[in-house]
Order: structure tokens, then sequence, then C-alpha cells
């Protein structure tokens, strides 16, 4: 585990950025200028308020925050693009070689140095507003909504904007498993199915890299708020997506077919997690200081997101080939799928221990609960979110050390409503798919 108490919660600090190459760099660029115009546009995404009547009286600094510490972000890695370009034009100019540079260039990311110099002063501008702004705090929803129109407005005056935000779309849509690409290109397929997969593949493409990168927060451990605009951006794809899937199955007349039925299925696994993440795990995250509570949320926000889309991509290469294995697509698939299934079975060893103990809280039957407790926490634990982490580690740690039979059978009571509660999320992770749990209560 990965997680900082400085960092996590952190909103306005902007991590150390790594040396990246021209279109990594541009990447980075277009992926967090795509997040803040969907942070600064969708006025009622999902993870907004719960009613306007909150929304208006509370105060807005913490997304003027947000906004800052993008635009510093952007402002850097715009300063190290820019840099790049010049250095690589001032190599060529010794050697005579402007032509492959220029070439190189336009192949990239089809941006001038003189375009990007220019976003570079309107970050460097607005910076400087946001800045004075946040002096103004506390700010409210007025504020925000003006602030938005005038920097959304500011950044979409400079042609780069748009070549960015679209480069960056263009790599996302290219992020799919090798193996189904190769599928997707060599196998002859109906003329319906293979116009479908062309249109929604990229969409899971792009929603998966973007959730690459979240994934790469987390593991650095970076400020981990700012990941919000790029949750934003996801929130605005999924729906894209989602319109176009409903749509086409109006239109299909074979309700039975395969093509149907994973589309049908995208559709309700994409409305599913939406609720979720969006109305659950970020609702009202930019106002929280807690950091594990901040680290908790991020992570399980991008498992269910992350877990559910390569699962449906998963459904979308088996109508292109029944039986191909997950673990062609995403490696990582099988550790995920053994760690889930070891988790699902002591979780529930765990849980039978717990209520055998509260029936009957003798001195042998609690020495055998507190050693599969003890085992527990040394070998499945970490197989948990960080948030389910923490509480059955508190509920552990209260059973191993209250002796009273009387103030034990309580906290054994919740333990097990609680597993059992727990017991159930993890046996709808989308890796167990298809692997029923037969319970033995004995």
């Amino acid at each position: 585990m990965n997680l900082s108490a400085t960092n996590a919660a952190e909103d306005e600090i902007v991590p150390v950025l790594p040396a990246l190459d021209v279109d990594e760099l541009a990447f980075e660029i277009g992926l967090w200028l795509s997040g803040l115009e969907s942070f600064l546009t969708v006025r009622n995404h999902s993870f907004a308020e719960e009613s306007r009547k909150k929304a208006a009286s509370r105060d807005w600094a913490r997304e003027f925050r947000l906004t800052y510490s993008t635009l510093l972000r952007c402002s850097r890695l715009t300063f190290q693009l820019s840099k790049t370009l010049r250095e690589k034009e001032d190599s060529a100019d010794e050697i005579d070689l402007d032509f492959e540079v220029e070439t190189f260039t336009q192949q990239s990311f089809d941006i001038g140095n003189e375009e990007i110099q220019k976003l570079s002063q309107i970050l460097k501008n607005s910076i400087l507003l946001n800045e004075g702004l946040l002096r103004a705090a506390p700010l409210k929803f007025g504020e925000w909504t003006a602030w938005s129109i005038f920097l959304y407005e500011k950044l979409k005056s400079v042609k780069a904007f748009d070549k960015l935000v679209e480069n960056a779309a263009q790599q996302g849509e290219r992020f799919l498993p090798e193996d189904l690409q190769n599928l997707l290109e060599t196998r002859p397929l109906p003329l319906a199915l293979e116009s479908d997969l062309r249109f929604v593949l990229p969409h899971f493409g792009k929603i998966l890299k973007w959730l690459s990168v979240i994934d790469k927060m987390l593991k650095q451990d970076e400020p981990l708020k700012p990941s919000l605009l790029i949750f934003a951006d996801i929130y605005e794809q999924i729906q894209e997506m989602m319109s176009y899937v409903n749509n086409r199955l109006l239109r299909l007349a074979d309700e039975e077919g395969a093509l149907f039925g994973a589309l049908d299925g995208a559709a309700y696994t994409a409305s599913i997690e939406l609720r979720k993440v969006y109305q659950h795990e970020l609702a009202g995250l930019a106002e929280i200081r807690q950091t594990p509570l901040v680290y908790a949320k991020i992570e399980t926000a991008y498992s269910l997101l992350n877990d559910s889309f390569q699962q449906t991509l998963l459904t979308f290469a088996q109508l292109i080939e029944p039986e191909i294995e997950p673990t062609r697509l995403f490696p990582n698939f099988q550790s995920k799928f053994k760690q889930s299934m070891l988790l699902r079975q002591n979780l529930w060893q765990t849980f039978q221990s717990v209520k055998k103990a509260e029936q009957n809280p003798e001195k042998a039957q609690l020495e055998t609960l507190h050693l599969e407790l003890t085992e527990f926490l040394n070998t499945s634990l970490h197989f948990l979110f960080y948030k389910d982490m923490e509480t059955v580690e508190r509920f552990i740690e209260e059973v191993l050390v209250t002796k009273n039979k009387k103030d034990l059978v309580p906290i054994l009571h919740r333990f097990g409503a609680y597993l059992e509660t727990l017991f159930g999320q993890i046996n709808m992770r989308a890796v167990l798919a298809g692997h029923s749990f037969e319970r033995d209560d004995g």
C-alpha cells in the first residue's frame, strides 16, 4: 500500500514531473486539458452537490484549488514540451535536418511550437487570476460558474487546446489489448458486428487509458484529488458510449443474438458502475479532508470502473473469438481472479468462525478464532480495498484485545454483520462473474 498522509488529499500540490518524450508530454497535456474541460462544463457532474440549496450555500474554494493545481501542472508540462521541441529544432539546425524534425513534429501531434507558446501564455495568465480568486475565499457557486465559463472560453481560444485534447483522445482510442486489435483486423466479421465494434471498442480503450493514469497516481503516491478532473472526463465518455449503445439496441431486430446481449450487458454494467462510483464513492469528495478516506474512495472508484470495463471488453472480444482467454487481453486478470477467489473463500470461513464464536464464546472457540483472524490479517487482508482493510483491521483488533465475554459478543455480532455484507460485495467483483460461490454453512 502506497499511501502518504501528506499527498493523497492535497489538491493544491503539484508533483515533480518525470522526464517525458514529446509524445508523452503531448498526451499528458491533452489528458489534463480534457479533464479540465469536462470539470468546467459539466455543471451537474456526478460528484457535484446533491441539492441546489447546498450548492448555493457552500464554499467552492476546493474546486478553485483543483483548477489551480491542474493549470499549474499543464503549465509545467507545456513548458517541458516547448523546451523539448526547441532543443530538437536546435539540434537539427546543427546537422541540417530541419525537414526530418518538421516531419516528426507533424506526425506526432501536428502542433507548432508557436501555438504551444500561446497556450502557455494563456495558462500563466489563468494561474495568476485563479490565485487571486483563491485569496478572496470563501467563494460561492455564482463565482465558480463565472470562473468556469471564463476559463473555458480562454482555453478554447487557442488552437493548441483542441489539438492537444484530440491528440490525447486518439492515443487513448488505440489503448486496446494488442490481441484484440489483431482479431478485429484479421478476422472476417459480419458488417453490422464489425461496424459496432469499431465504434464501441475505441471508447473502451480511451476510458481504460484514462483510468491507467489514475492507477499510476495511486501507485506513485501522487495527490489524488486532481483525479476528479479525469473522472469527470470519464463520466462524459461513458455517457456518450451509453447513448450510442442504447440507440443501437433500439435498432437491433434480433434481441436473442450475441451482439444484442453484449451491447445490452455493456449498457447495464455501465449504468450500475456509474451509480456506484459517481453517486457514492466520488460524491462530495472535493470537500473531504481526511487523507485515508480520499485514498480509499479514489482506489475503489478506479477499481470498480477498471475491472468492469475490462470484463465488458472481454465480452466483446468473445464475439470475435468465443474461446479467447482473459489473460490474452489482460495479463493481470488471472492474478486478480485468484486473489478474489481466495479472498472470497477466506472471508466466508472467517464469517462462519465469527458466528460460531458469537454463539459459543468459550475459550477453545475463541482461541481458534484468534488464530484464524491472525492468519487472515497476514494473508488475504491486502486483497481488500483500502477502505475495507481499515475497517476489518479495527474489528480484528477489538476482538483480539477484548477479554470480557459480555463485551465481546456485541463486537462479534457487528463484525459478523459487516463480514456478511463485505462477502456480498466481493462476490459481485467483475473478475468473479460466472463463478458462483457454493456456501457451506456447516
